[in-house]
């Protein structure tokens, strides 16, 4: 198949059915070269018609929206409450946990309910204000510029902070997961805190609904081969 035309309707159909393309695969189904197949990919989106993705191309947008935590504490909440729920039972006895920020650590930090002695290391304030009113945990708040749309700290104080420290599980939120590039997030200041929070610990542990698949952030954390 040759024509533009062609090319590009074929290319649209699949996307509409599949809701995703790969260019390899439509090199292949369609006899042309990868590079064609870009420039296809690149026009059709040029066009408003889909959207480019890392290897392919997506029917609804891939890239993350940096939204105010009132507004994403809306959203998915059943699911998000859920998964804190299965979250709590990954936390052990006299465990030292770091809980990053995001709606659906929120939700994990409402759902833990110690009866023993329990350190969680947070750079969110809600985070922090959340647990505060429990007797068995301490609570330790990193320090920094405080990020209005997440009410969480960023920056060198933060990860100086964590340089020092050595938790047994960390629980990571992310606006994107891509089996490809891995983890994201909007923020390039709060990746490079979460990839501070991954070397202080043992185990690392990402809690996302589904709507995370398939997204991808501005700023990378990590590959999928250092979560647990």
């Amino acid at each position: 198949m040759s024509k533009n035309t062609d090319r590009h309707t074929f290319i649209l159909q699949k996307v509409e059915a599949d809701g995703f393309v790969n260019v390899q695969d439509l090199s292949n189904e369609l006899n042309v070269s990868g590079v064609t197949i870009r420039k296809d990919l690149k026009l059709l989106e040029d066009k408003s018609l889909l959207f480019r993705t890392h290897g392919g191309a997506s029917k609804t947008n891939p890239y993350a929206n940096d939204r105010p935590v009132a507004e994403k504490e809306r959203l998915n909440s059943i699911e998000k409450n859920r998964i804190a729920a299965a979250a709590v039972s990954l936390i052990g006895t006299n465990d030292s946990i770091i809980i990053a920020s995001g709606t659906t650590m929120l939700a994990l930090a409402r759902a833990i309910n110690p009866t023993k002695h329990l350190t969680v290391v947070t750079a969110a304030l809600p985070i922090a204000l959340e647990l505060l009113h429990h007797p068995e945990i301490d609570v330790i708040q990193l320090g920094g510029q405080m990020r209005n749309t997440s009410s969480s700290v960023t920056g060198n104080y933060a990860e100086l902070m964590l340089d020092d420290m050595l938790c047994g599980v960390l629980f990571l939120g992310v606006d994107g997961i891509d089996p490809e590039i891995g983890l994201t997030t909007t923020n390039l200041m709060e990746a490079r805190l979460n990839q501070k929070m991954i070397s202080a610990a043992q185990t690392t542990i990402v809690l996302a609904d589904s709507t995370k698949f398939g997204k991808m952030g501005l700023a990378k954390i990590c590959s999928l081969d250092h979560i647990h």
